[in-house]
């Protein structure tokens, strides 16, 4: 993308919040943000409280990996979690939607019936076409944070060493793009680009602090069942997990990570079905990949298909993806044998799905 094309992007998406002082507005991340999002909703928080807007950081499940609770902590980033209550009328003038495109927010329907417009979505993944904003920012970058970074590099934001909340910022948005583009294995020209930019105004000790979260010892135990399960086929490597408390959700994405070091592995899908305490059961999965041709969106698109109300089940970036697959009726406390005999029978749908999709026999 050329720098003409990056100036009028910025130029645009900073002219939208032109004369909305004194307005509130919703920035929205997925429902089980990730450091990429909300580096972004904190960008977004400082640049818009700079032009005297306010902004709630929304989201609509639950932050459980290590890394992200230390992020928010050590970094003083408020976030703020809508459960099943509907949000009040007026509250917010307007929506951001950051590091997703609605399509991983729970919060869509609920922020729609309210009559709250969708300003702006910035992100990184393919385009779902679920939200018809004023201004839309999509691309093919590693992280959304690099995105953000540019506009504060394109006039958004001043940035001063001298100010705390500048540098944790800094420290914020390169967490951010680290995570995201595998500590800059997938990076791009403009992750390349926003890092250096961001370099200066580092907390480093922050930064090392937050990186070197042990895991623990669930997330471990989530590892030892993927890889005590994993079915390996032509480079693929699958892996139910069983049952999860949405407080361990987050260790799937790190059990694909892991399996994805495999020597013979070139993509992981690792999935379980997640317990809500008060919104029944839903399957949630995460696909990983070094595979440049697969094209992570697509394939879970094309695997998995769409619920009724048209939105698709999964999708994802150039490396990786995710999915969540709502158990409905079937969702809810059953005894031991029962909820065995369920586990089963999604374990082998899944797989099914996958093999079919992969072009491989079950055996």
């Amino acid at each position: 993308m050329t720098d003409d094309v990056s100036d009028k992007l910025a130029a645009t998406f900073l002219s939208l919040l032109q004369g909305r002082e004194g307005e509130r507005h919703a920035v929205v991340l997925q429902d089980f943000p990730d450091p990429d999002a909300i580096s972004c909703g904190y960008a977004y928080q400082l640049i818009a409280e700079e032009r005297g807007i306010e902004t709630d950081l929304i989201y609509g499940g639950r932050i459980s990996h290590q890394e992200n609770i230390a992020m928010i902590n050590l970094l003083h980033i408020g976030l703020t979690k809508w459960g099943k209550e509907p949000i009040p009328a007026d509250l917010y003038q307007g929506s951001i939607f950051v590091d997703n495109q609605g399509t991983t927010s729970n919060l869509v329907d609920r922020l729609e019936a309210v009559g709250v417009p969708v300003l702006a979505v910035v992100d990184h993944h393919a385009l779902q076409d679920r939200l018809t904003p004023l201004f839309q920012d999509i691309r093919p970058v590693g992280a959304c944070a690099s995105i953000f970074a540019d506009y504060i590099d394109r006039g958004g934001l001043d940035l001063k060493t001298s100010k705390p909340e500048h540098r944790r910022l800094a420290t914020a948005l390169m967490h951010g793009i680290i995570s995201e583009t595998g500590s800059m294995i997938t990076a791009l020209p403009l992750d390349f680009n926003s890092a250096a930019q961001l370099h200066p105004f580092l907390d480093h000790e922050l930064l090392v602090e937050i990186l070197h979260q042990q895991r623990s010892h669930r997330v471990m135990e989530v590892i030892r069942l993927a890889l005590e399960n994993r079915v390996v086929r032509e480079g693929f490597c699958l892996s139910g997990v069983g049952y999860l408390r949405s407080s361990d959700r987050d260790a799937i994405p790190q059990a694909a990570d892991f399996l994805l070091t495999e020597a013979t592995t070139h993509t992981a899908i690792v999935y379980g079905i997640v317990t809500h305490s008060h919104e029944g059961e839903s399957i949630h999965g995460s696909l990983r990949t070094t595979e440049v041709a697969l094209g992570p969106d697509s394939f879970l698109k094309e695997a998995l298909g769409r619920m009724e109300n048209g939105i698709f089940y999964g999708g994802g970036k150039s490396n990786a993806g995710g999915f969540e697959i709502p158990l409905g009726f079937l969702s809810g406390q059953d005894d031991t044998e029962l909820s065995q005999l369920k586990w089963k029978a999604f374990d082998e749908k899944i797989r099914r799905k996958f093999f079919l999709k992969i072009g491989v026999d079950e055996a």
